[in-house]
Parts: structure tokens; C-alpha cells; sequence
């Protein structure tokens, strides 16, 4: 019982975080469409979120190693955010708008790896990872997701986008609250000759393998959140269709992450690295080519379970092995750095650029592509590992 109450504020914050995310992240790009931005300036403003990821992450994580203070400084973070979504309600023009983004998007970025990484020590017995366990804490941000894609895709179809700034405030007030009901506990501080070094795992190949195959899978993935609602939109499906396909997914993850206890320990976490890198690349093939059936739209969005799901899990639990005790706050946050942050960025310009250039469909060949390389990374890893 104890144990359960100590990770059920996680559950909070992970269920009210990813309902922000789950409303903000597919309907953005449609917002600034409505405002008039075209592919390639809506690209550049969707790229802010993964730019903060560059520096945020490791400077947060760094700040609560440094002051122990991680609770005050998730409540900060959030509390800030909330603030400064407040200038979305006001015409700034685009530098204006990507100030607001990026103060926004500063403050939040931080805060799932800071949880995540307090979460994974939390959930592991005998310094072993518990899939279970996180997936029962993390199955709610899912659900949270779920819920505001759904309800935010029929608001968004009957109202129009203008209450997008809205919707933004109250899912970020639902995200400070919840920070509240964190235990308000203070960490030892940790001396900084007493820490050990990263570098040296980090030069281990099969860690560095590990996060070449994150970079290119979780790339892959990036242009689904950026480009898929425009895509579908421009192939004439209603915000409610798309709302329903994203939350179909999130639905299939769901169901995984309640029961991915019983599945993970049929492979080894390389294994399922280039099985969700396989279908990665299977899926952005048949949604560029196929996009027009819904049949297999529904198809591509049911692999989610494996491509996002799963591989999410494999890289919470790589880490923990492989970066643990005092350095699995920074495993985290290079995680956030090098598998949203770099990606985020690079997939943002370079699918502007190129669905600018040759249709928005391309991009999805691009990402088929990403997946592809993903594979042959953790082909690598797995070899080794093997070795």
C-alpha cells in the first residue's frame, strides 16, 4: 500500500502532462494554419518544443542534482509555463508567438525526465527495472492523452480552432496542480566529487549504438507529431476523424502499457529495439502510400503499441541499467536531449523544407526511411550485446 501511494501523485502528473500534450501537440500545427502560417513557418514553430529539449532537460536536471529541490522546481517550471501561455491569447506576430512558444516549452520539457527518472528508481526492486509497475503509472498519461485528442478533435471540428489558447491555459493549470500533490520532500544534495562520470558509459558502443537507434527511431516518430494532422487535413479527413485515429493509438498504447509486464520478457531489450524500429519503418511506408484508405490508417495507427509504446519502455529500462543510482538523473535528460531534442529540431526544418517542396506525403517516405536506419542500429546493439 505504501508503495502504491508513493508513485500514485506520478500518476497525476503524468495523466494531466499528457493531456496538455495530447490536445497541444496534434492540433498546433492546425491552429497556426488557421492563422495563417504556411508548411514552412508552422514547421519552424512546432520545432521550438524540440529545440528547448536541446538544453532544458540537462539544465534542469542539473539544477535539482545541484539544489535537491526536484519538487519546487517541477512546480516552478509548471507554474511558469502557465504564465506564459497566456501571451497565445494575444496577436504578437511570429517572433512574438516563438518567445511565448519557446518560455513555454523551456519550463516544460524539464519536467518528464526530472519524473521519470525519480519514477524508474521508485519502480525497480532489488535494482532490477519493474515493467509492470511503470506501466501502471504510465498508462495513465496515456489515457490523458487520450481523452483531450478525442474531445479536443470534435471541440476543434464544431467550434473552430480560436479556443486553442483556451484549452492551452486549462491543461496547463490541470499540470501546476498537479505538481502539488507531489510529496514536498527535499533530495540530498549531490557533491559533485562524489559523481560519477558519464562519459566513460557513454563511450561504451553498445550505449552509443543504443542512442544513434533512438535518435533516427524517435526521428521517425517526430514527423508524425508535426506533419500527420496537416497530412491527413490535406487529404480531406474532418478534425474528428483525425482526433479519433490519434486516439486510437493512444488507446493501443494504453492496452500495452497495462499489460506489457506479461510481453517484454519474451525478448531482450535489443530485440524489441529493432522489432519497433522494423515496424516503424513499415508503418510511415504504408501511411505515405496508403494514406487515402482509412482501413489502413487504422492499421498504421494500431503498430503504435510496438513503435512508441514498447520502444518507450525498452529505453526507460535501458537506461536504468545502464545509467544507475547517481546517474540515471542525466541518463534521463540525455535521453530527452538526444532522443527528442536533436530530432525534434532536425525533423522539424528538414520536413518543412521537403513538404514544401514535394508534397507532405515525402515526408512519411523520409520517416520509413529513419525507421529503416533506426533497425540497423539496433541491429548493432543487438550484436554487441550478443558479443
Amino acid at each position: 500500500m505504501a508503495a502504491a501511494s508513493a508513485v500514485r501523485p506520478f500518476s497525476w502528473l503524468s495523466a494531466s502532462y499528457f493531456a496538455h500534450i495530447g490536445f497541444f501537440n496534434p492540433y498546433l500545427p492546425l491552429w497556426l494554419k488557421e492563422l495563417g502560417y504556411g508548411l514552412l513557418a508552422i514547421s519552424v514553430l512546432t520545432s521550438v518544443q524540440s529545440a528547448t529539449r536541446l538544453f532544458a532537460p540537462y539544465g534542469w536536471g542539473w539544477l535539482s542534482d545541484h539544489t535537491g529541490e526536484r519538487v519546487r522546481l517541477l512546480r516552478y517550471g509548471a507554474t511558469v509555463a502557465l504564465l506564459a501561455s497566456l501571451g497565445l491569447w494575444f496577436d504578437l506576430g511570429t517572433t512574438g508567438l516563438f518567445l511565448v512558444l519557446l518560455m513555454m516549452f523551456t519550463h516544460t520539457s524539464g519536467m518528464m525526465p526530472m519524473s521519470e527518472a525519480a519514477l524508474a528508481h521508485l519502480v525497480s526492486r532489488d535494482g532490477s527495472f519493474d515493467a509492470r509497475r511503470y506501466g501502471r503509472v504510465r498508462v495513465w498519461g496515456s489515457i490523458g492523452f487520450l481523452v483531450t485528442v478525442v474531445v479536443a478533435g470534435a471541440w476543434f471540428e464544431h467550434t473552430g480552432m480560436s479556443s486553442f489558447p483556451a484549452w492551452t491555459l486549462a491543461t496547463l493549470a490541470a499540470v501546476a496542480l498537479s505538481t502539488w500533490r507531489l510529496p514536498d520532500a527535499r533530495e540530498p544534495v549531490h557533491i559533485e566529487q562524489a559523481r560519477p562520470r558519464i562519459w566513460p558509459v557513454l563511450r561504451q558502443p553498445p550505449v552509443a549504438w543504443f542512442f544513434a537507434a533512438v535518435f533516427f527511431h524517435v526521428l521517425a516518430h517526430i514527423f508524425i507529431y508535426i506533419f500527420l494532422s496537416l497530412y491527413l487535413d490535406s487529404l480531406g479527413y474532418s478534425k474528428t476523424v483525425i482526433g479519433l485515429l490519434w486516439a486510437l493509438s493512444v488507446a493501443i498504447e494504453v492496452g500495452w502499457f497495462f499489460t506489457q509486464g506479461r510481453w517484454l520478457p519474451r525478448l531482450t531489450l535489443p530485440a524489441w529495439l529493432v522489432l519497433a524500429a522494423g515496424l516503424m519503418a513499415l508503418r510511415m511506408g504504408i501511411t505515405a502510400s496508403l494514406a487515402s484508405s482509412l482501413a489502413v490508417l487504422v492499421l498504421a495507427q494500431a503498430l503504435h503499441a510496438i513503435t512508441f509504446a514498447a520502444h518507450h519502455t525498452v529505453c526507460i529500462a535501458w537506461i536504468s541499467e545502464h545509467f544507475p543510482g547517481r546517474l540515471r538523473g542525466r541518463g534521463q535528460a540525455l535521453y530527452a536531449v538526444l532522443g527528442y531534442g536533436l530530432p525534434g529540431v532536425v525533423g522539424g526544418l528538414i520536413g518543412g523544407l521537403l513538404s514544401s517542396a514535394l508534397g507532405l506525403a515525402s515526408v512519411f517516405w523520409l520517416s520509413s526511411a529513419c525507421g529503416a536506419v533506426a533497425a540497423l542500429c539496433a541491429l548493432r546493439v543487438w550484436w554487441l550485446r550478443r558479443s
